[in-house]
């Protein structure tokens, strides 16, 4: 049985925050898929968290038990002319990867964020994470263009890929 089945996907609450910020400061801390290089300072993040929960935003988890293994989340933009739009972010620690559980999380919050009337949802990717470009190409997003430089890793410079898929 692979880890994957016995994973469920289910929107954050609360009680998830912890174990959340400890499954975004273990792939952040692997420094080659997020921006972030460790997690944000933890009440920060629950206030994040709160909000995105508060505001309505498309934000799910992997469950493994209680264990956070992976969320994908949607947030909307504030600004009213901009408010039909979306960034999504996603993360799976290393022992899920592979199993088919990014896809199960991506269709279950683009599915929330389609239902919220999001028209576009859109992203960044490093160039470099051919995996999850392959995802987002396969739940339809686009390339869009190419943001030369745009990360620095330890002394590393990473283009960054701009995706975004559309409903009309």
């Amino acid at each position: 049985m692979s880890q994957s089945s016995a994973v469920t996907i289910a929107p954050v609450r609360p009680e998830n925050i912890i174990s959340f910020h400890e499954a975004l400061d273990t792939v952040s801390r692997e420094r080659k898929y997020l921006t972030f290089l460790e997690a944000p300072p933890l009440d920060g993040f629950r206030d994040f968290v709160t909000a995105m929960i508060a505001d309505g935003n498309s934000q799910f988890v992997a469950l493994a038990g209680q264990r956070v293994v992976g969320w994908c989340d949607i947030r909307r933009h504030m600004r009213a002319a901009h408010a039909h739009r979306g960034t999504l972010g996603m993360g799976i620690i290393p022992s899920y990867r592979g199993q088919g559980l990014g896809l199960k999380l991506i269709n279950t919050t683009m599915e929330h964020a389609r239902k919220a009337r999001l028209v576009r949802i859109e992203l960044d990717v490093h160039a470099d994470n051919e995996r999850a470009i392959a995802l987002y190409e396969k739940v339809g997003f686009v390339r869009e263009g190419v943001a030369r430089d745009a990360v620095c890793i330890d002394g590393r410079y990473v283009d960054t890929v701009n995706m975004a898929v559309v409903y009309r």
